[in-house]
């Protein structure tokens, strides 16, 4: 597991891809309606999805509770269950 490239730490002490938690609760926030931060972490089809919902009805509600609950886990949390496993919603 330690020769696994996603699993290492960044010189921060970080795992890797936890610097992209911050940046993708914000799109969440802000543009969540847009589905930008499931564009931002690689979900390209539930991304798509989030627009149109936006369209069809409260997709930018999705986005805003995504966006908090990016910003609430911890980093190993948020590489774990985002950048690893690629959980695609919440």
């Amino acid at each position: 597991m330690a020769d696994d490239p996603q699993v290492s730490a960044s010189p921060t002490g970080a795992p890797q891809g936890a610097d992209k938690k911050v940046v993708a609760g914000i799109l969440g926030i802000l543009l969540g309606s847009l589905g930008i931060h499931k564009f931002y972490l690689g979900y390209t089809t539930e991304g798509i999805i989030q627009i149109l919902l936006s369209l069809v009805c409260v997709g930018g509600i999705i986005g805003l509770i995504e966006g908090i609950i990016y910003l609430t886990k911890s980093d190993e949390e948020f590489v774990e269950t985002y950048i690893r496993n690629k959980r695609g919603w919440f």
